[in-house]
């Protein structure tokens, strides 16, 4: 007995095609017992005949109405096997009418797309054959099996530095200009801001649980938006806010 399908869809499908199956034996049936419906018409009649001929010919005997009567058993036992034979045919079609059962089809596996970056891993062919140990081995083709893979992320410290230079003829210092930030004074690179913004107002995750996540990997996220933004207050402005 084959297994239920789990699927709405199949097993709706399933219901259908059996119903049709159903439907057709049905029809198939009816069709043939069409014909033995004039012939239990035809043999009612002649057992009728036959009855009030008995009767006839028991009152006053004749050998016409004799020969009429074995005539007539004789049609009517041809007709009594010939239905007998078309009702078999009709239970023999019947029963041997096929009922397509379900057939589960194997769900199809979607390709990868195409702009991931593919690494081939070629598995070490045999040197010789293990059959009969001959090197001469040819290259009939190759199966490829795809394996999704994630590389976890790295989290780095960029160190921009700005060296000072002294000039040895008039004591000037000279030091090239501080490199544009995203935010002033801020610690959190560009990739790092995007991420944390994204993560809160796209997908909904507050700075603590996000700082939760962060810790298990070795980073310390501060919780509130000021230390993220602008990093840590200098003592100047400490000062001048007591």
């Amino acid at each position: 007995m084959d297994p239920l399908p789990s699927d709405l869809a199949a097993a709706h499908a399933m219901i259908l095609a059996e119903r049709a199956a159903r439907k057709e034996a049905e029809a198939l049936a009816a069709r043939a017992q069409a014909p033995n419906t004039g012939t239990d018409a035809l043999i009612a009649r002649l057992k009728l005949e036959i009855e009030k001929l008995r009767r006839e010919l028991y009152g006053t005997r004749s050998e016409r109405k004799a020969r009429l009567l074995d005539q007539m058993e004789m049609q009517l036992e041809d007709l009594e096997a010939d239905a007998t034979e078309g009702e078999l045919a009709a239970e023999t079609a019947a029963r041997s009418t096929d009922v397509r059962t379900f057939q589960r089809s194997r769900p199809a596996r979607k390709p990868f797309p195409d702009h991931l970056s593919r690494e081939r891993v070629v598995v070490p062919a045999p040197e010789s054959c293990p059959c009969c140990g001959s090197s001469r081995l040819v290259k009939l083709g190759e199966d490829v099996t795809e394996t999704l893979e994630v590389i976890p992320r790295q989290w780095k410290v960029t160190q921009t530095v700005r060296e000072r230079f002294s000039c040895r003829a008039c004591e000037a210092v000279t030091q090239p200009p501080a490199p544009f930030h995203v935010i002033p004074r801020g610690h959190a690179g560009p990739n790092l801001l995007a991420m944390v913004l994204f993560e809160k107002f796209g997908q909904h995750q507050p700075l603590n649980r996000q700082s939760e996540r962060y810790a298990r990997e070795g980073i310390d996220l501060p919780l509130s938006r000021r230390r993220i933004m602008s990093g840590p207050v200098p003592r100047r402005c400490a000062r001048s806010t007591r």
